[in-house]
Formats: C-alpha cells, structure tokens, sequence
C-alpha cells in the first residue's frame, strides 16, 4: 500500500482570524470555518476537552491546503516563534509565487518579516524565507527565466 496524495497540513495558530487574512493575501483560498468540539476529535488529537476553531484554506487549482487550527480550551502551548530555521521538526512550508517581491508587498501588512533576504539562486529562482503568523516561517520561490 502507499500514499495516495497529501491531504493538507496542519497549523496551530494564536488568531484564526489573522492566520486566514495572511494566507489568503499570500494567495490562499478559503474554505470556510468551523468550530470543532467533539469526544471522537479528543480521542485522535489525544487532547481532553477540546475546542477549537478550524479554517481551510487551499492554493487555487487543487495544489494543497492548509488546515489553520486554534484552540479555544485547552489553551495551546506556546512554541519558540523566534526559532531559528535549522531548529529539529517542521520547520517551514515553501510555495511558488508568480511575483515575489508584490506578494512581500501584500503580506508584509499582515506581519510578514524577512527571516534573511532575498536570493537570486543561480539565475534559476528568486528565494526568501519570511516569518508569518506565529513566527511560521514561510519559502517563497519565483520561478526566474
């Protein structure tokens, strides 16, 4: 048996309101929302007594979700915002960007920051890493030539 496909990945946020404005200035299509409350959600997440918002948000034209996630109870734990990229774990989502200069210029309201600077890699790509909501850190690739 193998993988099929990815389905989406998932991201505790502090704002679900916020999280969904920034991803969709990044591009992101909404979903919709929901409010999740559930002994059976309990019993995956292996969190008691849980509720949380949930917000999916997808790249237009099937090419992946995001499944934007912020507990109300119990209240989540924070993480090192601030944690540096080479940090163990998931450390950053990357996506192609057909202007990556104007898509900085529309999320930067939103508290996106440079974590270095923008790198022409070999005539091939313009790449950064930014920080967006919750110090997720985010790769975004133009495709040069």
């Amino acid at each position: 048996m193998s993988i099929k496909r990815m389905d989406h990945v998932g991201v505790i946020v502090s704002d679900l309101t916020a999280a969904i404005e920034f991803f969709v200035e990044l591009g992101f299509e909404s979903e919709g929302r929901m409010t999740m409350e559930s002994e059976l959600a309990d019993r995956i997440t292996a969190v008691d007594k849980a509720k949380s918002e949930i917000a999916m948000v997808s790249v237009p034209g099937g090419g992946g979700r995001l499944e934007l996630i912020q507990y109300l109870t119990p209240e989540a734990h924070p993480g090192d915002s601030r944690a540096p990229a080479n940090t163990r774990g998931l450390r950053h989502l990357a996506f192609e960007v057909d202007d990556l200069h104007a898509t900085l210029d529309r999320v930067r309201p939103h508290g996106a920051t440079l974590v270095g600077e923008i790198v022409d890699f070999e005539g091939s790509y313009l790449l950064c890493y930014l920080r967006g909501p919750d110090g997720i850190i985010i790769e975004l690739a133009e495709k040069l030539g």
